[in-house]
């Protein structure tokens, strides 16, 4: 926390810190398998990308933050773990302004097998459509990992669970298909991939190297406008995301 190791029961912020006020927060999701980050480099690139659209200046380089990671795994003597990098405006000031605070960063990491659960993993999830939509990109800084995005994910979950499903399937400010509350959306067809163009939710890391295995692999890939109707037509469909990994849905 801030370049410093620190018990997890004293890992503490300020009551007036303004990530907390005014979600001016970003964080990272990754998992590191036998030792190794996947797209360790690609996520504090993110990390940082994200910071500087919602006009956050980061105190730590992307060669910083990679170490800082290594060393949290290695301080709790974890090799398969989940990873959570965070960057967030402190309480120097309290108010829409926040010119003078200033940027906080912490790591935490823990043993996160399944996102879903073992039986999700093995069997599936399912999936409501929520009421709420992906909001347009001139209104939000959809392209950023940024805490205030997932305000109506978290809504939308609940309301899914309410109602016996998984997770929620979450619709663009034009009524196509979007993602999940936390991961992205494949849909299979006739042997054949789509995916919604992400133009309005982020673009995740794990969905980029699904992409490219199934370029190099030659299969039929369409990065596309998906209709609720169509999805329902699909063969398969299945999520991805870091903490997700692949899932079927």
């Amino acid at each position: 926390m801030d370049g410093e190791i620190v018990p997890w029961r004293e890992a503490k912020i300020h009551i007036l810190t303004h990530g907390l006020h005014y979600a001016s927060s970003v964080f990272e999701g990754e998992r590191a398998y036998d030792g190794n980050i996947f797209l360790c480099q690609e996520h504090s690139e993110r990390l940082i990308r994200s910071a500087g659209l919602i006009d956050m200046k980061m105190t730590m380089s992307a060669d910083d933050l990679n170490k800082a990671k290594y060393d949290i795994l290695k301080a709790n003597n974890l090799t398969n773990a989940y990873i959570r990098p965070i960057a967030w405006r402190g309480s120097e000031q309290l108010g829409i302004s926040a010119q003078e605070t200033k940027t906080h960063v912490a790591i935490a990491c823990w043993e996160w097998p399944s996102y879903f659960g073992e039986e999700a993993r093995e069997k599936g999830i399912s999936l409501k459509t929520s009421s709420w939509r992906a909001p347009m990109p001139n209104t939000a800084t959809t392209a950023s990992k940024a805490a205030g995005l997932y305000a109506t994910h978290t809504m939308s979950k609940h309301a899914a669970e309410a109602q016996g499903y998984t997770d929620a399937l979450m619709l663009d400010y034009r009524g196509l298909v979007a993602e999940a509350t936390g991961a992205n959306l494949f849909m299979v067809k006739d042997g054949a991939i789509k995916t919604p163009d992400p133009d309005c939710f982020l673009n995740g890391l794990t969905r980029q190297t699904v992409i490219k295995l199934a370029e190099k692999q030659n299969t039929p890939l369409e990065v596309c406008q998906i209709t609720p109707d169509e999805l329902k037509q699909a063969d398969e469909v299945f999520l991805t995301g870091t903490a997700a990994e692949v899932t079927a849905v």
